[in-house]
């Protein structure tokens, strides 16, 4: 979960968004947040857009450009309408949201709410005339000022999320001691609460656009590839199924699985006997999973899943192949019948 703020400046007659982030850890439950360094570089981004840490901003730049009793809230309308009083932006309503701003301090004075305005490049000027830098220096949101699932023109973005060297070296350590090359990296969302949203393809009012599934099926609504009930929860059947098919073609050594609820473990080394070693990390490590399924010498993901959808994007990066369960050939759904 990132959440953000903005730092508003004009330079040159050109408006900065400074993105300020905390990424807090993706363990089940967790409430520890964590600087972005800890994961990732932050100077890979400044590649791409002028970049301050929250920590930074927070020790050097708040108490001149955002200090206390000036510290507004904004969201949509429509978000407030989940506040006790309907006019206040739930900036703090759950996790990790309240965790995050009591992380670092902050309580905010006034809520500040719009509508009929979006996010995205297109919208800039809106965004200028409705909130000019010189009223509003900071902008601090519920949520990343960005649209869900990604948009196909922002996949590109993804090289500039580089991991951190530490966590690339405990990645590296990880993989030396436990995987032998070639492995091939699974990544199984078959938990309750997936298996609950994924009913909802069964009265075909999700269409192929889901969640993540545009990675997968297409970004054109009208030409998408049809997004089948395999593709968003695989039984163990289709899990054995790709197991076999990408571990023959790869000649692949070890199996590692990422999970989210059973790995199947026992069933998939009862499958390939003694030839295959398979491991699942216990960890508990969201951010290593993510590292180790980004370096196999084949990725099968989910295709609904946006965990999956960052290891593609970062594979994707890196010339390394991938492919979804029920879908061999990204674009082109497998033959076979629904049940």
């Amino acid at each position: 979960m990132t959440l953000v703020l903005i730092c508003r400046s004009f330079i040159d007659d050109t408006l900065l968004m400074d993105l300020l982030t905390v990424l807090s850890a993706l363990s089940c439950g967790s409430q520890v947040h964590v600087p972005y360094s800890e994961f990732f570089q932050l100077e890979a981004l400044s590649f791409y857009h002028r970049v301050v840490s929250l920590e930074d901003f927070m020790e050097k730049l708040a108490p001149g450009n955002w200090p206390s009793g000036q510290r507004n809230a904004y969201c949509f309308e429509t978000a407030a309408q989940r506040s006790p009083d309907r006019k206040s932006c739930p900036m703090k309503d759950g996790n990790p949201f309240g965790p995050f701003w009591d992380y670092v301090g902050v309580e905010f004075d006034k809520s500040v709410l719009f509508g009929g305005i979006s996010f995205g490049p297109y919208h800039q000027p809106q965004w200028m005339k409705r909130f000019p830098p010189s009223e509003h220096p900071v902008l601090a949101l519920p949520g990343a000022p960005a649209q869900f699932p990604v948009l196909e023109e922002h996949v590109g973005l993804q090289r500039y999320v580089v991991w951190s060297h530490k966590m690339a070296k405990e990645g590296e350590e990880h993989i030396a001691a436990l995987l032998t090359r070639p492995y091939v990296g699974i990544h199984l969302r078959i938990g309750v609460d997936w298996q609950n949203a994924c009913k909802m393809l069964k009265s075909d009012d999700t269409g192929p656009h889901f969640m993540a599934s545009p990675q997968c099926v297409g970004y054109n609504r009208q030409t998408a590839a049809p997004l089948t009930m395999t593709m968003c929860l695989p039984d163990l059947a289709e899990i054995r199924r790709a197991l076999k098919l990408w571990v023959k073609k790869t000649s692949a050594r070890s199996v590692f699985i990422a999970t989210d609820s059973e790995s199947h473990s026992g069933e998939i080394q009862k499958l390939f006997k003694d030839k295959v070693k398979v491991v699942s990390l216990q960890s508990n490590s969201a951010q290593m999973d993510l590292y180790v399924l980004g370096r196999a010498d084949h990725f099968i993901g989910n295709c609904v899943s946006s965990f999956s959808a960052f290891v593609k994007r970062e594979r994707d990066v890196h010339g390394l192949p991938s492919s979804f369960f029920g879908m061999d050939t990204p674009g082109k759904v497998n033959h076979r019948v629904e049940l």
